[in-house]
């Protein structure tokens, strides 16, 4: 058994209010938890307008997998994110 855990910090310029980052975060975070079926939530700078901290875990039974769809998920928010990815980090634990 394999756990990965992504953790994202993005900063998102276009928000301008508390309410702009949830709307922009809603919209991709959801639909990399329905595509994907990965557990997802905003775990830092909650009271920062620009800023997010995001984590996404998965468990499977192979790290090469998990390490592979985490790598195809972070490139799919890199894409669709109204912002950018500041820095990120993949880490594995079997």
């Amino acid at each position: 058994m394999t756990l990965g855990l992504l953790s994202i910090e993005t900063y998102l310029p276009a928000a301008h209010s508390l309410k702009d980052k949830r709307r922009i975060l809603r919209k991709v975070l959801d639909r990399i938890r329905h595509k994907h079926n990965v557990s997802v939530a905003e775990v830092g700078n909650n009271d920062i307008w620009q800023r997010a901290t995001i984590a996404i875990s998965m468990v499977a039974n192979d790290s090469a997998f998990v390490d592979s769809a985490l790598s195809r998920i972070l490139g799919e928010i890199e894409r669709n994110l109204e912002g950018e990815v500041v820095s990120y980090s993949i880490d594995l634990q079997r």
